[in-house]
């Protein structure tokens, strides 16, 4: 699959998009530990909880969002504001292709240009091309919290991950506040 993959700020229009793939992920992966559907009120609760300090991106094929990635407060508490965490999800057909890297690279290059200093990461012990992704994006392993939820009748671990933003490339991220038309 060697397409054009645009990434750009998500609108209200690609919510349906973004909970389908959010809800595809709570019913196959263990790489959220959210185990009901969410509606798209619900979903859209969650997105007006992102300002442009805290963005959701989107990666987009022939008009189409593939995948979406978040960044979110670690904390309220004021003196965690200049951390972050992330979230990357890809919809299935599309995954191993790229498309996740192109917008883990982007949302990283957001939060270094929104002045953040650090990126968390949350990462369940199965999710290994998640692991994957971010070490070889320069995440280091920071912690482990043993058997802390319970997914598919298994309790599992979850990988706690960070990447000190000084240390990542600084390179402009190319991220359109506007869809083009296709």
């Amino acid at each position: 699959m060697t397409c054009h993959v645009e990434i750009r700020r998500a609108e209200l229009s690609d919510l349906e998009a973004i909970t389908a793939i959010y809800n595809e992920a709570i019913e196959t992966l263990t790489a959220t530990f959210d185990t009901e559907p969410k509606d798209l009120k619900e979903r859209r609760a969650w997105m007006e909880q992102h300002d442009e300090r805290h963005p959701v991106l989107v990666a987009c094929m022939n008009g189409t969002v593939v995948a979406w990635s978040s960044l979110s407060r670690w904390s309220e508490r004021q003196a965690y504001v200049d951390t972050v965490e992330t979230t990357t999800y890809v919809r299935t057909g599309y995954r191993g292709h790229g498309i996740g890297r192109s917008l883990k690279e982007a949302v990283l290059q957001t939060a270094k240009s929104l002045g953040f200093h650090t990126v968390i990461a949350r990462v369940a012990e199965e999710s290994l091309a998640s692991l994957h992704l971010n070490e070889s994006m320069g995440f280091r392993r920071v912690g482990t919290l043993k058997q802390v939820g319970r997914k598919f009748g298994r309790l599992l671990d979850v990988h706690l991950l960070q990447l000190m933003l000084d240390d990542f490339p600084n390179e402009p991220p190319e991220i359109s506040s506007n869809p083009t038309s296709s």
